[in-house]
């Protein structure tokens, strides 16, 4: 049995009688009935994930994924060149870019793991700054053809199973994020194809392209459907055809993280159409994923309400990196401890409320 099919196999739905168990302690803590909204809805869904009243959270690792695409080269759908991927690599190991201010914030780790970037970043590697579970210096060009072969897709898929796996020892809390010059364009031919929608409904600006250049990334994102007409009931297929090497590594992280029952902080675009495939081929690792908000890109919305989760938050961000991850990880401790630390009406000695 392969590392895929042994990770789909232990992915387990919540445990219904540790959420009823939360939600009694819940329903009886000294407020009115449920008056700390989803912030308890997320508790619940906590103590589901990990089978405890005290779900541990404390130890946080943002995972960025990153890898190059043939589409942003060849078809000029961001304001960036390529090589920009690999120099915020650098600026990822070095500390210095929004995801290491905002985990530095929370007490999260950054874990960076090359997928494919067009750039040489052994060193980096042999140094132990990244890890290195590279498919090749980006992908192909997918308004001309497939971005990766369907082993290849595999592969992104079982090395992200391994890093979530490898980290998940020393890590009670994922968040997802990403880094790829140009992957919001294989990211709303994803969602594209396994929502149903137009490439219109779903392609946003990115990097903040104007009007002309939107309409040719829109083009771009239908050539691709077409050209290589991917198969909305099977997800490795979508991601083979017109996804990406690190989208395909998150969605293995979502899996394996969902396979050793460990939340997952779900960041922006990217990160939610990974997560879409993730789900795709195991319903039930939606259980572990928390989304962490909602991000500028028009399609964002849309993935979402496919994938059924409610954002955390809507701070108009668009930056990736995991950044609208870490801004959520407060918010999963904070849910936390209002069902561990917060006394009850019996235990705090206060009338309850009549009727």
């Amino acid at each position: 049995m392969s590392l895929f099919e042994a990770t789909l196999k232990k992915i387990l739905p919540q445990d219904q009688l540790a959420r009823a168990k939360a939600r009694e302690r819940l329903s009886r803590l000294t407020m009115p009935f449920w008056a700390l909204g989803r912030l308890m809805d997320l508790a619940e869904d906590l103590a589901g994930i990990s089978r405890s009243l005290n779900p541990p959270v404390a130890r946080k690792a943002i995972v960025v994924m990153a890898a190059d695409h043939g589409v942003a080269a060849a078809e000029g759908v961001s304001k960036y060149p390529q090589e920009v991927t690999g120099q915020m690599v650098k600026n990822f190991v070095a500390g210095g870019a929004g995801i290491n201010v905002l985990a530095r914030l929370v007490g999260a780790q950054v874990v960076v793991v090359d997928l494919g970037v067009a750039s040489d970043l052994s060193l980096l590697a042999r140094e132990g700054k990244i890890i290195s579970k590279s498919m090749g210096y980006g992908t192909g060009n997918i308004a001309c053809g497939p971005a990766m072969s369907r082993q290849q897709a595999l592969q992104c898929l079982e090395a992200g199973v391994e890093v979530a796996l490898e980290l998940a020892p020393a890590v009670d809390l994922f968040g997802t994020g990403d880094m790829g010059i140009g992957n919001t364009t294989p990211s709303s031919a994803i969602i594209a194809a396994l929502g149903g929608f137009q490439p219109a409904e779903i392609t946003g600006r990115g990097t903040g392209i104007d009007d002309q250049q939107w309409r040719h990334k829109v083009s771009v994102v239908q050539k691709a459907l077409e050209v290589n007409q991917p198969d909305p009931t099977d997800p490795l297929d979508v991601l083979a055809k017109v996804g990406g090497f690190e989208i395909g590594g998150i969605a293995g992280l979502i899996l394996g993280a969902a396979s050793v029952r460990k939340p997952v902080l779900v960041d922006g675009f990217i990160s939610t159409a990974a997560a879409l495939v993730a789900q795709r081929l195991s319903p039930q690792a939606a259980d572990y994923m928390i989304a962490a908000h909602r991000s500028m890109e028009q399609g964002h919305r849309k993935a979402l309400e496919v994938l059924g989760k409610k954002p955390l938050l809507d701070l108009d961000l668009r930056l990736g990196e995991g950044t609208g991850a870490a801004l959520a990880m407060n918010l999963v401790e904070a849910a936390v401890r209002i069902m561990t630390e917060m006394a009850t009406f019996e235990e705090a000695k206060v009338s309850q409320a009549k009727g």
